[in-house]
């Protein structure tokens, strides 16, 4: 299979994290530049999904688009910008600044390996329940849940055809599952975590002090 691009999504607003989290300053350099430089690592080309109107002044990348009104639509506008020989697309969000590049390989390695796409994953520690309101109306058995993040890979044209319907979800393996694509795990890494608010910066930076 052959040539891999990345699509970094770095669109989003921040409302919970109080400022675009992307652009925030982790051990010195940006939150986004960070996902830019893994992916670029690991990828031969590099597309960067922004805030409408943002211009894009960090490292050379193959394209700069602007995002939509909600992830899948800023996904949407990265694929337009694949070069025509990429065979295989990584979708990472650029909050997620602390992914190696081991995973990043992982994950390629798996669609290279013939699943439709390949999703890093940790098993879920916590006790999960089901809600309404203040009251719990269920409690989920943990075997077999796992907490999936990103970089996450996928076949160019199972992508394609999984977002060409319009729809939306918290992430691109979930579209693909819908349409009858095989999404296959591979062990994520607890390290990755992604910066929702203001504290997971502090945890981030805490992290990176541990191992740089």
């Amino acid at each position: 299979m052959g040539s891999c691009a990345a699509i970094v999504v770095a669109a989003g607003g921040g409302s919970r994290f109080g400022s675009p989290k992307q652009f925030a300053t982790l051990g010195g350099t940006r939150v986004v530049d960070r996902a830019v430089a893994r992916a670029r690592a690991a990828c031969d080309a590099v597309i960067v999904v922004l805030p409408p109107g943002r211009d894009w002044d960090g490292a050379p990348v193959e394209a700069v688009v602007a995002g939509g009104a909600t992830r899948a639509e800023s996904v949407r506008a990265g694929l337009t910008a694949l070069p025509p020989a990429s065979e295989i697309v990584v979708v990472h969000d650029a909050a997620r600044p602390l992914a190696s590049a081991a995973l990043f390989d992982a994950v390629v390695a798996a669609v290279r390996g013939g699943a439709d796409a390949a999703v890093p994953a940790i098993p879920v520690a916590d006790t999960i329940k089901r809600v309404d309101g203040d009251r719990v109306t269920e409690t989920l058995a943990r075997d077999g849940l796992v907490a999936v993040q990103t970089p996450q890979a996928f076949r160019v044209d199972a992508l394609r055809a999984a977002h060409r319907p319009g729809g939306d979800a918290t992430d691109d393996a979930a579209l693909v599952e819908a349409a009858g694509g095989t999404v296959v795990v591979v062990p994520g890494e607890p390290r990755n975590v992604k910066l929702t608010t203001a504290g997971d910066l502090a945890v981030a930076a805490a992290l990176l002090t541990e191992c740089p």
